[in-house]
């Protein structure tokens, strides 16, 4: 793992749990209905997959262990620069189906870095 890694990483879970703890007990109603929620999420998202984008060039061994990471990037393309394309629900659907496996895997990544140490 290079040196950057963990901290990129560690971006990548704080912006994960942030909107999970954010969006918790919200339905899609509430989430259409909050734009300071959709754009915080929204912002979060293209960190992530930013984040995901500079791991896949800095340390391509470790962005591998994350799954789907091109759609991870895809997904902040599409955020930024699609911006009137953005599906809410297909937000949502991100947030709950794929997020966990995606905090479960960055927190998987960084444990194994503190065993390291």
């Amino acid at each position: 793992m290079q040196p950057k890694t963990p901290k990129i990483l560690d971006d990548i879970r704080d912006c994960a749990t942030f909107f999970r703890e954010a969006t918790h007990g919200r339905n899609l109603e509430d989430y259409r209905a909050d734009r300071m929620l959709r754009q915080a999420v929204e912002r979060n998202l293209e960190i992530i997959g930013e984040a995901v984008r500079r791991l896949s060039e800095y340390d391509s061994a470790t962005a591998a262990h994350i799954a789907h990471y091109p759609q991870i990037i895809a997904f902040r393309n599409l955020l930024i620069h699609g911006y009137d394309l953005i599906d809410d629900q297909l937000v949502r659907q991100v947030i709950q189906t794929d997020l966990p496996a995606l905090i479960g895997t960055v927190e998987r990544l960084l444990n194994g870095v503190e065993m390291l140490c």
